[in-house]
């Protein structure tokens, strides 16, 4: 792992707690969450306050996260809303700490000014046995307070004023009014200056979670399912209809109905070929890699790349194959190509569309595209650092020189030209309802959506399939009848694709 730490590929982007004050003040929430201090005068912490260096020192990488499912948070400054989340059970984590810090800006500004802020992410259980404890957990109410209880004694105080404030007796009372001047002397002029959070109940829609082997819940989807990881997994604890994450027609057929993901010929701004050949490169190098003598794999330049591929065509796994002739196809203008989800490159020609769970489908598809090294890392790191301990030392240095030099530099702009905008609340495109068979805008049938009107059945095994296959459409280069011609773009050469005039 050190070659990704070294390039900020890992624990990258984390906020340096290295003054006499912030470490005084962690350790003082910490020693009120746990009963433990540190004894490191300087460490780096995540969103949550977790800190790599403090963890190892514990030798306890969950010591903010109990039974990794109520998860605790020390806040030092707001420049943590930035960060990641490191090793979090839940997806949802991240968003609902981040938006509580949104949602609370100037009263968390004012007491972290003051003090740490700790507290913790509370649902309605504690530890995760079955599937059912997991979907009993509907909401997320987020507690708060600092080491010294200013929130709490902002919350005693605001009560007090109000009592005060509507007793005919209290004004006489000197303990009363001594104990509202020890108050106010502690928190402030609460009714001027509020230091109590007040958004603090978030709801948790469908989230992914390592529990049980790891688990998608789409319980808020048009057709609702889970998808499990787990071969092993148990269904019996929910009614949910269950679907095996090897079971790619069913899951194909999940995401289609839902409308959750799209080709990536139809989604817009996408350089579709750009993509699918930096596919298949990652693939070559995934082969090369595990042969006898893979030598520098960072150092290969484009022609020994097509090189590689003569030398290696026959070795090369299917999704090369079928990615190759998807831009064949592509480059020679023949139209449209159809591919079923049983098909091992099925999953690489799609990504989400832009709604409110773009981010949990695409985790879904990289763990369906493991062999796309950039969108695992973008998209699925727990995935991707387990993978990436099981590669050789050639691959390794590979993937690690990549993402600094084709990733990290740009993070958002990489992210912006392979999914898209950020989705906002604004225009978030939501999964629409699913229409009868045949009753779409146009009259016709949409091929992209040919699952659509079916369910997914309970035992997450399919029906009969259909005479046709769920369908890839690909975009017709050739104008229709009628339309002003436009020039093809350049096709580079490579060993993919026909060079110009060929």
């Amino acid at each position: 792992m050190l070659r990704l730490i070294e390039r900020g590929l890992m624990y990258g982007n984390l906020v340096e707690v290295s003054s006499p004050t912030q470490v005084k003040r962690y350790n003082a929430a910490l020693e009120k969450l746990i009963g433990r201090r540190s004894e490191l005068e300087s460490f780096h912490i995540d969103l949550s306050g977790f800190s790599p260096e403090v963890g190892d020192e514990f030798g306890d990488n969950n010591y903010l996260n109990p039974n990794g499912c109520n998860r605790q948070f020390i806040l030092l400054t707001l420049a943590q809303a930035t960060c990641p989340l490191v090793g979090a059970k839940f997806s949802s984590s991240r968003s609902i700490l981040k938006q509580f810090i949104e949602d609370n800006r100037p009263v968390l500004f004012a007491l972290t000014a003051r003090d740490a802020v700790m507290g913790e992410l509370v649902n309605s259980v504690y530890r995760i046995d079955t599937a059912a404890d997991l979907l009993t957990i509907r909401t997320i109410r987020v507690e708060a307070n600092t080491p010294r209880a200013l929130v709490s004694d902002a919350e005693a105080l605001k009560k007090r004023v109000e009592e005060f404030l509507e007793s005919d007796t209290d004004w006489w009372d000197e303990d009363v009014l001594d104990e509202m001047v020890a108050l106010a002397g502690r928190v402030g002029d609460v009714t001027r200056h509020p230091v109590t959070p007040t958004e603090t109940l978030y709801r948790k829609g469908n989230f992914f979670t390592s529990h049980l082997g790891g688990l998608y819940v789409f319980r808020d989807a048009a057709q609702p399912a889970l998808i499990h990881c787990d071969p092993a997994f148990d269904s019996s604890s929910t009614d949910l209809p269950a679907i095996s994450i090897d079971d790619s027609t069913a899951v194909a057929e999940f995401l289609l109905a839902n409308r959750l993901v799209e080709s990536v010929f139809e989604a817009r701004g996408l350089d579709e070929r750009g993509l699918l050949r930096q596919r298949l490169d990652f693939i070559l190098v995934d082969h090369l890699a595990s042969t006898d003598q893979p030598g520098d794999l960072e150092k290969l330049t484009r022609d020994d790349l097509r090189s590689a591929v003569h030398r290696h065509l026959d070795a090369l796994p299917e999704e090369f194959h079928q990615i190759a002739a998807t831009l064949r196809t592509i480059d020679q203008g023949s139209g449209r190509s159809e591919l079923a989800p049983e098909e091992p490159s099925y999953f690489y020609h799609l990504r989400s569309k832009s709604h409110i769970d773009r981010d949990l489908v695409n985790h879904l598809l990289a763990h369906l595209t493991p062999l796309d090294v950039r969108q695992l890392f973008i998209c699925n790191k727990d995935r991707f650092y387990l993978s990436y301990r099981q590669w050789g030392d050639a691959k390794r240095t590979y993937v690690a020189e990549f993402l600094a030099k084709e990733y990290a530099i740009d993070k958002r702009g990489v992210r912006e030209s392979l999914y898209g905008p950020e989705p906002g609340m604004d225009a978030v495109e939501q999964p629409a309802e699913i229409p009868e068979e045949g009753d779409s805008e146009t009259g016709e049938e949409n091929s992209f959506a040919a699952a659509e009107g079916g369910s997914v059945p309970s035992s997450g095994n399919v029906p009969d399939s259909p005479a046709k296959p769920v369908a890839i459409p690909m975009r017709n280069p050739r104008p229709q009848s009628g339309s002003k011609p436009q020039r093809r773009p350049a096709v580079k050469s490579g060993p993919w694709g026909p060079r110009n005039g060929s």
